[in-house]
């Protein structure tokens, strides 16, 4: 995820990242600037139609469609952004249980290997679970000085949240903590779980496909529009007005595809390996 100050216009202005829809756009604007001079061309010097044409209204069309475009647009960024904001809040949610786990475990827990074994495990499922997410292989070497194996045919972090079941069932039937301190760590466990399934929830249900395609199709038709009305207003000048028209459209459709899956490496993507070392760092000081 990109680190940056809000308050730096001139460096938003002016600095072009690797994730920078500008960047990415640049051959279809070049195409569709090539396209809207070919229109302008034709109607100006080839057919010289005159102000009188008929082709003149056809920006009455744009102003209506453009009105329901902006609407289609808004709501594909408010529900991309909305899964983006969900993704960050489940990870919130696991970043203080953590910390709660352990404060409690702090209190509860007098033998060393006890502590111990809780001072890794519970960072281990932030890990395995930002990798499960990313669709990466679960290394081994997160399991240094535990005596735990990863299945990578199986669900990694569900295997995770049963050791650490496993382990809390064992210190009530062995007596090293009471029945009542079991249940009042019951629910920080859970909610290991809860934000696995959340995220996978966000995962692996996209935006319909047959959405997403029509608003492609649809921003893609309406700029190719663009030029035949305009061009016996504007002249030449359609081709920079077009092109610019394109670049915020396709930007904002760009921007909704990137953050409506938050779990990658995109560059607007979570931090959850940062999030994951925050979690073992404040474990590791609380036990």
């Amino acid at each position: 995820m990109i680190q940056y100050n809000p308050k730096d216009w001139i460096i938003f202005i002016f600095r072009f990242h690797e994730s920078d829809t500008f960047r990415r756009l640049i051959p279809m604007m070049i195409f569709i600037g090539l396209y809207a001079g070919g229109i302008a061309y034709l109607e100006l010097e080839l057919w010289q139609l005159s102000d009188k044409s008929h082709v003149k209204n056809i920006p009455l069309m744009h102003t209506t469609v453009g009105f329901v475009l902006s609407l289609l647009l808004a709501y594909r960024t408010n529900t991309a952004y909305e899964r983006w904001w969900e993704g960050r809040k489940a990870w919130g949610a696991l970043v203080n249980n953590s910390r709660n786990l352990a404060l409690k475990l702090s209190a509860y827990l007098s033998e060393e290997s006890d502590r111990n074994f809780f001072r890794k495990a519970i960072p281990i499922y932030a890990s395995v679970l930002s990798k499960h997410l990313a669709n990466e292989e679960v290394s081994l070497t997160l399991f240094e000085g535990l005596d735990l194996t990863i299945n990578h045919h199986t669900h990694s972090p569900n295997q995770v949240a049963k050791i650490l079941f496993q382990k809390a069932n064992e210190l009530y039937t062995t007596g090293k903590i009471t029945g009542d301190q079991l249940y009042l760590i019951k629910d920080e466990l859970d909610s290991f779980t809860g934000v696995c399934g959340v995220c996978e929830r966000i995962k692996n249900t996209p935006i319909p496909y047959s959405y997403s395609a029509f608003i492609k199709k649809f921003i893609f038709f309406y700029v190719m529009t663009l030029p035949f009305g305009y061009v016996l207003s504007l002249g030449y000048y359609v081709i920079p007005i077009v092109v610019f028209i394109f670049y915020v459209l396709a930007s904002l459709e760009l921007i909704a595809e990137e953050i409506e899956d938050p779990f990658g490496n995109d560059d607007n993507d979570l931090p959850t390996k940062k999030i994951a070392e925050n979690i073992k760092k404040h474990v590791e000081e609380l036990l």
